[in-house]
């Protein structure tokens, strides 16, 4: 599906120097957003395929998107040499009102048009593909017609996108819809995973919330082994962006998610390992 391949990260400034220790790492995302005219020398010296992750295009939003901002996802794109570039399937604005959150498309025929009308500007106006994410959501459309499964194949029908399969979203809306996780992540169009994203998240209120700033839970990382062990090797990162563990902690997170994707570990070089 892609060039990529094995374990990633997503690049932080805050963890850079033990993302620069990682061995054998088969790629980054960093958030597109973030990067300037110059790309950050710490992140090219890596010498690893980038993908720029977009978190504002707003492509659910039944507005055109902003011819702009597609232009500086381009821009990273070909900065960092990038092999794909990734968003997600949400709007963040409506009007002039920016939401600060990525919020779920309702599930209709309408917004699969608005969607697919975004992407395919979108990818226009790329250099390169484009990946789209499913996305942890806390409520679900009264006027949905299609599940998520059906929503995102008839999406990827449409466009030719690939998928960013975010294990832990499927783990959230399964969690709180009160339904089998797996059972959720097979109804997905799984044959066009371009790579995996794996992150923490905390239950508050009793909601699941995937908040890329707690621990990986070990049934997201279970979902992972089921996932490998049921035939499908794709690459899988981690994100994490906020409240950094200490480096013994995010290695231990790697070298679990490795464990479970049938990867080499990556942090047994590292300093924190040898000592």
């Amino acid at each position: 599906m892609t060039a990529l391949s094995g374990l990633g990260i997503g690049w932080r400034p805050e963890i850079a120097g033990i993302i620069a220790q990682l061995d054998g790492l088969g790629f980054c995302e960093v958030i597109a957003e973030s990067v300037g005219t110059v790309a950050p020398t710490a992140l090219t010296e890596l010498d690893l395929p980038i993908v720029p992750h977009g978190v504002s295009l707003s492509l659910g939003s039944d507005e055109t998107v902003d011819g702009r901002r597609v232009e500086n996802l381009a821009r990273v794109a070909t900065l960092l040499d990038a092999p794909l570039v990734s968003e997600h399937i949400a709007f963040v604005r409506a009007g002039s009102i920016e939401a600060g959150h990525l919020l779920p498309v309702p599930r209709t025929y309408e917004a699969l048009d608005a969607l697919a009308r975004n992407i395919a500007i979108t990818g226009d106006g790329l250099p390169v593909p484009l990946a789209m994410e499913n996305i942890a959501a806390l409520f679900d459309w009264p006027d949905d017609e299609l599940t998520e499964g059906e929503f995102l194949a008839e999406l990827i029908d449409r466009t030719g996108v690939a998928l960013v399969l975010d294990i832990a979203n499927v783990y959230a809306n399964a969690l709180n819809r009160g339904r089998d996780p797996w059972t959720e992540l097979q109804r997905l169009p799984l044959d066009r995973i371009a790579y995996c994203h794996i992150a923490g998240g905390s239950i508050r209120d009793g909601v699941y919330h995937d908040t890329h700033t707690d621990p990986v839970p070990s049934e997201v990382v279970e979902l992972l082994r089921e996932l490998t062990h049921s035939g499908r090797r794709p690459a899988v990162m981690l994100e994490r962006d906020g409240h950094y563990p200490p480096a013994a902690e995010l290695l231990a997170e790697l070298d679990a998610i490795a464990d479970a994707a049938c990867m080499e570990p990556v942090a047994t070089s590292t300093e924190w390992v040898r000592s």
